[in-house]
């Protein structure tokens, strides 16, 4: 297995099966005893560069290097960077990285990740690029579902909502198949996964399904994975209101499902997974999202070499 040290956290893509249990083991770790890991990094800092909004990854990354002792500079608003001044992606990635020793990047335009860590002489995490990739967040959501369901071996994951732009569905996705899950797709016609992804999820040998209505595979699902349907990419609020009529989640939408179902959600929602559905027992999603701190500790931890 390739050292973590000093390696970027661009892609799923870039992770073995083994590669990616390593990890999970080790937020296992920072999970039941942080405290352990409390002085790891104390001359060590870390910049925060987003250049598109964020609240659960900006401000859970930035805890977890605090309670490994680290700091923490940056931005959360492109307007006040030099961007604004029309610096390219490029350079501010070369100054930034003479004041950090690593960097925590979102930015609007897929690829703008593998492109800071070639760069950069310093690792790189990606905190989303466009619609492309997510992996704190992917990690977070494997550890959730190891931590609920005992394994990643063999379930039965359902993901509903935007699946051509949700950079955290393609993710999850392809690690779910290295572990040989079975996976259903249900999005909205124009929303589906694209094809490019598809196709690469059946040369890994994916077992997956495309369907429209959640109704046709709720009572198989260990897991589902509820997305936004962004209002901006209709039209007419018209046509946006027809589709997510259908992909809202209730406690009435979940009658007949799996009983152990878990819904896992990356958040932030708006209308279509209801507040009811909290109290039941299929509610993850705030798990989920605390899930973020020991998960990113452990990675950040991995790629500075502190922790092994």
């Amino acid at each position: 297995m390739a050292t973590f040290a000093g390696r970027s956290i661009i892609s799923m893509r870039d992770f073995t099966r083994e590669e990616m249990l390593y990890v999970l083991e080790m937020t296992r770790m920072m999970d039941e005893e942080p405290g352990k890991y409390s002085n790891l990094l104390g001359s060590k800092i870390m910049a925060t560069l987003f250049f598109e909004p964020s609240t659960r990854t900006r401000l859970s990354f930035e805890s977890a290097m605090t309670r490994l002792g680290g700091r923490v500079i940056g931005f959360a608003d492109p307007s006040a960077s030099s961007t604004k001044k029309g610096e390219s992606l490029a350079d501010s990635i070369k100054i930034v990285e003479s004041y950090a020793d690593l960097i925590v990047m979102r930015h609007p335009v897929g690829g703008s990740a593998r492109l800071a860590s070639e760069i950069a002489h310093i690792p790189v995490l990606n905190g989303g690029d466009g619609a492309n990739q997510h992996p704190s967040q992917t990690f977070l959501d494997l550890y959730t579902i190891l931590k609920d369901k005992g394994r990643l071996e063999g379930l039965t994951v359902g993901f509903m909502g935007d699946l051509r732009y949700g950079r955290t569905v393609h993710s999850l996705a392809h690690a779910l198949t290295q572990f040989g899950c079975k996976l259903y797709f249900v999005s909205p016609k124009g929303l589906e996964m694209p094809s490019d992804l598809l196709e690469e999820l059946t040369d890994m040998g994916a077992a997956y399904q495309e369907h429209a209505d959640y109704e046709e595979v709720k009572g198989n699902l260990d897991i589902l994975y509820v997305t936004r349907i962004q209002r901006e990419r209709f039209g007419t609020e018209l046509d946006y209101d027809k589709i997510r009529e259908g992909y809202n989640i209730s406690k009435q939408f979940l009658e007949g499902c799996n009983p152990d179902l878990k819904i896992l959600h990356p958040l932030p929602r708006v209308d279509e997974l209801s507040e009811e559905v909290d109290e039941t027992s299929h509610a993850l999603y705030f798990t989920q999202a605390a899930n973020g701190i020991p998960t990113r500790m452990a990675l950040i931890g991995l790629v500075m070499g502190v922790v092994s």
